[in-house]
This record gives C-alpha cells, structure tokens and sequence, in this order.
C-alpha cells in the first residue's frame, strides 16, 4: 500500500508541475487563442529559410500552446525536438525585450535565426526593429536574455 501512495504522489506532482508549465507558457507567451507565431510553421524558418504560413489541421500541442505546420514533415521535425524551433522570448520582439523589457508583438515575416535559435522581431509603421537589433545584436541578446528570464519567473 505505501508503495502505491508513493506512485500516485509522484504522478500527482509530475501532472501539477506539467500543468502549471502550461499555464505559465501560456501567460508568457505571444499567442492567439494559444497559437504561436499568429500561425506560421517554426520549422519553416529553418527548412525552406521563409515564414510560411502553417494549416490547422496540421497542428501539435506543446505543453498547452499549438503551433501549426505546413506539412507532415516539418511537424515530425517539431515534435522530436520542440525547443529546437520554438521562437525565443515566447515569441515577442526579440528587440523590445532587450531593448525594454517588454512583451511587443511580432511581424512572423520578420526574423532571424541566430546560432540556431529563432528570433522575431517587430515591423510595422516604419519601424522595423530586426534594423536596429543587428546594429547591437550581441548586447540586445544578452539583455534579452535576462529580462525574459525575470519575466517568466514572475
């Protein structure tokens, strides 16, 4: 019977911690009705090197955010290895939180993808910050860095 206890304790703590994983992605992160990147396929970035645009019915949950693909194949991609090609800073501008601190939303056409890792960046009304992150690119990262760290352990 204490074995049994023991179990059940340790699956009660591994659901409660996946859950509050969840939700604290799902706080932090930039999302539409809990689709990332407003829809467009991670894998994309990095495969074809463009923004395309993924389809609902090709969709995978990640710890309680969805993303969509443009085919099978970029989802098998996903699915082995998510941290591979999910955006950093849950997906807000990449500038802004360096630059601020701040959760600013994203252009998905607007990115980079730097030592592997995918960064996407604010572009509207003139103002496209992928300009200005690469004239200081090293020290924006770095403070991005911090500043999402402080962000998500709120």
């Amino acid at each position: 019977m204490f074995k049994y206890l023991i179990c059940l304790s340790f699956m009660l703590i591994s659901i409660c911690g996946f859950s509050q994983s969840a939700s604290a992605r799902l706080k932090n992160y930039n999302l539409d009705d809990k689709v990332a990147i407003q829809g467009y396929d991670p894998v994309a970035y990095f495969v074809q090197k463009k923004a395309i645009k993924g389809k609902k019915e090709i969709a995978y949950s990640h710890e309680g955010v969805f993303y969509y693909f443009s085919s099978p194949e970029n989802k098998t991609s996903f699915v082995k290895s998510p941290s591979s090609y999910e955006p950093q800073y849950g997906g807000w501008c990449a500038f802004a939180m360096g630059d601020s601190g701040k959760k600013v939303s994203v252009d998905p056409k607007t990115y980079k993808i730097v030592n592997g890792k995918l960064y996407l960046f604010y572009n509207a009304y003139f103002n496209n910050t992928l300009k200005t992150w690469n004239k200081d690119e090293s020290r924006l990262m770095e403070k991005s860095d911090k500043n999402w760290a402080k962000l998500i352990a709120q």
